[in-house]
């Protein structure tokens, strides 16, 4: 007989990498990387532009690593021509039509695949989990931010 085991750093784990597994192959198939995607969206959904650093400093915290890695996936962008600088003030990226198409195209089918997830899943259990991640990941920030 098996229990449901209380949530802890195994099951989000698990929780984290089967479904983004799924996402590395709707990502394979259109040529990018999870932290290309990722920097794809901040720029995306940023409005008219983003400043670089600023969107270096939303990378760095979203993946909790170094500024390289942020740096990397813009330069990979903008090589793509997925990104580049706004003409209006150079030290600003905004998205390209061809990022654009990308993103909206992986982000439908993202859609599609959290939708199976999550489907049949009760919404008060779902309010459950956000807060308690939530929590969790303010918490695992605000260690991070006092090391």
């Amino acid at each position: 007989m098996t229990t449901t085991p209380l949530v802890n750093a195994r099951v989000i784990g698990l929780a984290h990498h089967a479904p983004r597994a799924l996402l590395e192959g709707v990502l394979a198939r259109h040529g990018t990387t999870f932290h290309q995607n990722l920097t794809l969206r901040l720029v995306a959904v940023a409005g008219e532009s983003i400043g670089r650093d600023d969107l270096v400093g939303e990378i760095t915290g979203a993946l909790k690593t170094g500024e390289s890695v942020g740096r990397g996936a813009i330069e990979e962008l903008t090589a793509a021509k997925l990104v580049e600088a706004d003409p209006a003030d150079t030290s600003r990226l905004r998205v390209t039509d061809a990022g654009r198409e990308l993103y909206e195209t992986v982000s439908a089918e993202s859609a599609e695949i959290a939708a199976r997830l999550y489907a049949g899943i009760p919404e008060e259990d779902l309010a459950i989990a956000g807060r308690v991640l939530t929590l969790i990941t303010t918490r695992a920030n605000a260690e991070l931010t006092n090391t």
